[in-house]
């Protein structure tokens, strides 16, 4: 697939951008290059590698879920300069 001028000064306009002669012929020729890179990856036989979601072998690095004691509504709510219930009462930000 070839990217023409026309093409992007079509997708510029759709995305209100203007560009000048010298930005649009080098983004004709910045596309035209990873299109063809993107062919290139097309042609590699991929049927003998299994899927990875990642090159290297990296296990989850995330902590255990560990349940503990949390605040109390009184407690948190203990420093709120106004509360109504066991809720923090906020001022009206929408009109």
């Amino acid at each position: 697939m070839a990217i023409t001028e026309d093409t992007v000064r079509y997708v510029a306009h759709l995305a209100r951008i203007d560009l000048e002669p010298k930005e649009l012929e080098k983004l004709v020729q910045q596309l035209q290059d990873i299109l063809e890179f993107i062919d290139k990856l097309k042609k590699i036989d991929t049927k003998e590698i299994k899927p990875t979601s990642h090159i290297l072998p990296i296990s989850n690095v995330f902590r255990q879920d560990i349940t503990a004691k949390s605040l109390s509504s009184e407690r948190a709510l203990a420093n709120a300069p106004v509360s109504e219930g066991s809720f923090f009462v906020v001022p009206k930000v929408i009109e």
